[in-house]
């Protein structure tokens, strides 16, 4: 007689939200449509969003990444070349036009938020305080909005500690849009300890999709023997979704940007899988590794809703009249 094997039972607790952000979504679809309204190559600076399945699947599309615009060669003058959605400084931009080059700012809206804020410190006369990562390509493009000296990087608790600006009186933060929320709290508070005039933006800097993803995953990790986070090794927010997944209970937390890295001789007897993913990993990934673990588990689906996202940044309007199919989307969205 045959014996059937009888797979063991698997809770998957899956957050919604999750993935692609409102900016991610709208980035990618600025590389589409110029695509498609202009032909191939279309370059690209900086990778558009961190994750190498969106940028190969770009790349297959005719897009050409950069990280300069020197690299763009002269009979491709005319080709459109986009900013990523991190941001850039204003030299970038400015040496597009020195270079008489078409370009396509593909920036996030809440970046470009910061950005605004940033600069209304400055003219109101602050010193400039940005919390966030060093050498992250947002920082980068939010410090290059304002003169050199202008603005201070901020990464630690520490680094708060330690500061000694020319004038405590006249401070203002800001800061990266992809930090960990409890985390930026505690640097705030510091610096509000020592510097009580110190001004805060006029708006929240941290975006929606990187709080929501966050409380999410807080929501669902107690418990869970295992958390699984989609996204890239450069993604900050997906990397802080490791850290909450860690603090918030689950037994063991780990970043993966394919089925093909679960370390599946590793992860024990599991019975409860959180999973969620970063703001610029595309849906399809996850569909991936729900079935890479039905091949081995006996899988129930558990989704946490615990936020509803309604944000829809529009694309630029010289790209309006171009119509995105849902086919369009599908190497990142899938084909449902």
């Amino acid at each position: 007689m045959l014996q059937t094997t009888t797979k063991p039972p698997l809770t998957i607790r899956l957050c919604q939200p999750r993935g692609f952000c409102a900016g991610v979504d709208r980035a990618i679809q600025i590389v589409v449509l110029a695509l498609k309204k202009y032909g191939a190559p279309v370059y690209v600076r900086h990778e558009i969003v961190h994750n190498r399945y969106v940028v190969e699947g770009l790349q297959s599309l005719g897009a050409v990444f950069i990280e300069e615009l020197s690299e763009i060669p002269a009979e491709h003058r005319q080709s459109p070349v986009v900013f990523s959605a991190h941001g850039v400084p204003k030299s970038v931009p400015a040496d597009a036009q020195a270079r008489n080059l078409f370009y396509l700012d593909a920036t996030c809206p809440l970046v470009s938020k910061v950005h605004k804020q940033a600069m209304r410190h400055q003219r109101l006369g602050r010193h400039v305080l940005l919390i966030g990562h060093a050498g992250h390509p947002e920082v980068i493009g939010t410090m290059g909005q304002l003169p050199d000296g202008a603005v201070t990087l901020i990464e630690t608790e520490a680094d708060a500690a330690k500061l000694a600006p020319a004038d405590p009186q006249a401070l203002g933060f800001v800061t990266q849009t992809t930090l960990s929320v409890e985390d930026t709290a505690g640097i705030i508070r510091a610096l509000q300890d020592r510097f009580p005039a110190l001004q805060a933006p006029a708006a929240e800097s941290i975006c929606y999709a990187t709080t929501n993803r966050q409380e999410a995953v807080k929501e669902t990790a107690a418990g869970a023997d295992l958390y699984l986070i989609v996204g890239a090794p450069n993604s900050s927010n997906s990397r802080r979704l490791v850290e909450v997944a860690e603090r918030a209970g689950a037994s063991m937390s780990l970043l993966v940007q394919r089925a093909a890295e679960i370390p599946w001789n590793d992860i024990g007897n599991i019975s409860t899988l959180g999973l969620s993913a970063g703001a610029s990993a595309p849906e399809i990934i996850v569909d991936e590794i729900i079935d890479a673990f039905r091949q081995r588990f006996d899988v129930t689906i558990d989704l946490a809703i615990t936020a509803t996202e309604t944000e829809d940044f529009p694309v630029m309007r010289v790209l309006r009249d171009v119509e995105l199919t849902r086919a369009d989307m599908a190497f990142v969205n899938g084909a449902a």
